[in-house]
């Protein structure tokens, strides 16, 4: 019999932030990973403190950014890569109405830049407010090197978890024993006997990958109605869409629709689609995560509901949740379980 301290079933961003933690503190782990790209790994990777339709700001931002900043740098300590691109997001305005209400903003919230910025390879008439501490992850290569590491370091067992194998009375999978299980499956949670009544909706995602005639400079993170930026020296990043409606596994046509259209209004070049991807972006109503432990086995442990958020719930959250399973501290009242309870 094998013993470890954790298992953790999912490979998306709840999962991996919280192997980091497992990783930076010596423990010992499985991370049970089917292979499926998760909607995190087809995610934009936008680290954005700003809401940009309101021009407001969200719980724990500044706290979020720091936190995210201080973890990217232990994990290149091991995997020597920096994942994180530090451009900024610039939101193009629609009118001058808008242009006014971002300035009066500014002087209430500093993630808003008063400084406007024009962009010579798009459609701005009314310039783009600058979103300060805003970036981007470097989405693949976070997601390839960490799945690397976890198999080279025999943290990683790719296969699909089989609940039935769990013995609830000793605590093993197989033949694992383990002292917690963190279940961070996003919404494959649906599947998980433990925890499949937890309150998350899937919100689907498409995004296109898109090439462009003529390239926009400075290799901003540009949002009008949906979020562009470079992939590499050719391919750029054009979306996301949210829908809960449509939860087929399959691409939409009208939504893939409403992405072109929505490029053609401010690029006034040719582009060519490439790619259509999608996702399902696990989401909770109250626009918190979900973090807690089973009612009867108090050793399972789910950690869902990180939304379009990700990143930055993810990586908070997970060290949340191992301060609580390690030191005791509490999870945080607004993400835990409890609250539906």
């Amino acid at each position: 019999m094998k013993k470890v301290d954790y298992i953790i079933v999912g490979d998306g961003y709840a999962a991996l932030f919280f192997a980091h933690q497992l990783i930076k503190n010596n423990k010992s782990f499985y991370l049970f990973s089917e292979g499926k790209k998760s909607a995190s790994f087809v995610s934009a990777g936008i680290i954005n403190p700003a809401v940009l339709k309101r021009f407001t700001t969200f719980w724990l931002a500044q706290e979020q950014i720091d936190s995210l900043k201080k973890t990217l740098s232990e994990i290149e300590g091991y995997t020597h890569k920096n994942y994180l691109i530090e451009k900024p997001i610039l939101r193009v305005f629609h009118d001058e109405k808008e242009k006014e209400l971002w300035l009066k903003k500014s002087n209430e919230i500093s993630f808003l830049s008063n400084d406007f910025i024009k962009i010579n390879s798009i459609k701005n008439p009314f310039g783009c407010g600058k979103v300060n501490h805003s970036a981007r992850l470097s989405v693949r290569d976070f997601f390839t090197d960490l799945m690397n590491y976890l198999e080279k370091n025999s943290h990683l067992i790719k296969e699909k978890f089989d609940y039935n194998l769990v013995n609830t009375e000793n605590s093993t999978y197989k033949d694992i024993q383990f002292k917690n299980i963190i279940f961070a499956e996003g919404m494959a949670v649906k599947e998980n006997p433990y925890f499949s009544e937890i309150p998350v909706e899937a919100n689907k995602g498409h995004h296109l990958e898109v090439k462009l005639s003529e390239k926009i400079e400075d290799d901003f993170t540009i949002k009008k109605k949906h979020f562009i930026f470079p992939l590499n020296e050719n391919t750029y990043y054009y979306g996301g869409t949210y829908d809960r409606e449509q939860t087929h596994h399959k691409i939409d046509n009208s939504a893939v629709e409403k992405l072109i259209n929505a490029l053609a209004e401010f690029y006034p070049n040719d582009f060519e689609v490439t790619q259509v991807k999608f996702g399902f972006r696990p989401t909770v109503k109250d626009r918190r995560p979900i973090v807690g432990a089973h009612s009867e086995f108090k050793n399972f442990y789910v950690f869902n509901g990180l939304g379009a958020r990700g990143i930055l719930n993810g990586n908070y959250f997970a060290i949340n949740l191992y301060n609580h399973l390690e030191n005791g501290e509490e999870i945080h009242p607004e993400v835990d379980l409890k609250r539906f309870q």
